[in-house]
């Protein structure tokens, strides 16, 4: 019997990489691993093809514009990439009968709460990325009833470019780094969150929705820095600064941690804590000899 095919988009990405290490351990799928130089989702011509090619059951949408701070004045290019070409993935998905999953972000709030985010919270982004993701989300549902979107925040991994990695290398270089101390919520480990998209799909309970996910937990990005530290035996000094003394082209809300309760209820999967999350991942960075 032919195996069902799971479509990655963005697989160069975190997340992309990730799915491709995880993928090991659901043999009973096919995967197509494409990079955005291999399938440009903004590329329509190029996304019929494939699917044309693959007919692929599933979708995993990990291709997005991600440079927060450069989109403030890119918008053009965050919104092609955001908004528009997942809206027209999602019509693909649909004519092909894929069940589509995308990935979208905590920034779609404003910050402005003090208690964990749920699903059906008001959206209000801040920045112009927030919006593009948002509008994203919009036109995934519109074009696509079937389109299971999660939202998840503060992505780390052993591949890509992330603040774990960064930090290692500053702490590596520098005597002292400044943190910033007045932004909450919740790293998610990329590994963990591929995990999840697989036992979802794996699940053969397809619930379409918006559904939040990050590993447990409520910390600040200081105190992510200072387990980093403790973590690799640092003896730079990590201070701890305000939102306001480390100003930025897009602006960040300063809560943004998200509700679990609906992953768990809906699909029974395990959540992580941070902590044990980046712990296992350094490991795996100090492996590398990173």
């Amino acid at each position: 019997m032919k195996k069902p095919i799971i479509l990655v988009t963005g697989a160069n990405g975190q997340l992309g990489k990730e799915l491709q290490v995880a993928s090991a351990n659901f043999p009973e799928y096919e995967f197509i691993f494409l990079s955005r130089n291999e399938m440009p989702i903004d590329d329509k011509k190029r996304i019929q093809e494939y699917f044309q090619k693959y007919q692929p059951s599933f979708c995993i949408n990990c291709a997005a514009y991600t440079a927060v701070d450069k989109a403030e004045s890119d918008k053009d290019a965050a919104f092609l990439m955001n908004a528009e070409a997942v809206g027209f993935l999602a019509a693909v998905c649909k004519s092909f009968n894929t069940n589509l999953v995308h990935i979208s972000t905590d920034y779609v709030f404003n910050g402005n709460s003090s208690t964990p985010l749920k699903e059906d919270d008001l959206t209000n982004s801040v920045n112009v990325y927030g919006a593009s993701k948002l509008k994203g989300e919009e036109l995934a549902f519109k074009n696509n009833e079937q389109t299971i979107i999660i939202r998840t925040s503060w992505v780390y991994s052993e591949f890509g470019n992330n603040f774990v990695k960064t930090m290692i290398r500053l702490m590596n270089e520098k005597e002292s780094v400044s943190v910033i101390n007045d932004q909450i919520g919740s790293p998610t480990y990329a590994a963990d969150l591929a995990e999840v998209i697989l036992q979802i799909i794996k699940s053969n309970k397809f619930s379409p929705g918006i559904y939040n996910y990050s590993n447990q937990g409520q910390i600040s990005w200081f105190d992510f820095a200072i387990a980093i530290k403790e973590m690799i035996g640092s003896n730079c000094k990590v201070n701890p600064i305000p939102t306001s003394q480390y100003p930025t082209p897009a602006k960040r809300p300063h809560y943004s941690l998200l509700d679990k309760s609906k992953i768990s209820a809906v699909y029974s999967v395990e959540i992580k804590d941070w902590k044990s999350s980046l712990a296992f991942c350094i490991n795996k960075i100090k492996k590398q000899g990173a």
